[in-house]
């Protein structure tokens, strides 16, 4: 008997706190990151932070109040959301 892993990990739910934003998926999994990887989420008031929407068959976690999106792609591979330039 062979195991193969299937596909992209996909969200089921995320909750994010004043520390980090966690994802639980869909296999069963729980991935988090520290919520400073977020600078939007950061900023964003705790009733911001709790209207999420999971979109794209699960792989992105969007909070339409911030626009902000972070995928489970993103968050497996450690990578942060970037800061916006200041153009003067």
């Amino acid at each position: 008997m062979s195991t193969v892993a299937t596909g992209e990990a996909r969200i089921r739910e995320v909750r994010v706190t004043d520390a980090e934003i966690t994802a639980q998926l869909v296999d069963g999994r729980t991935i988090s990151v520290p919520l400073a990887w977020s600078w939007r989420l950061s900023e964003a008031t705790p009733e911001q932070r709790a209207n999420v929407q999971i979109i794209g068959n699960g792989d992105v976690a969007h909070w339409p109040d911030v626009d902000e999106d972070i995928s489970a792609r993103g968050m497996l591979a450690g990578t942060p959301a970037p800061r916006q330039k200041q153009f003067a």
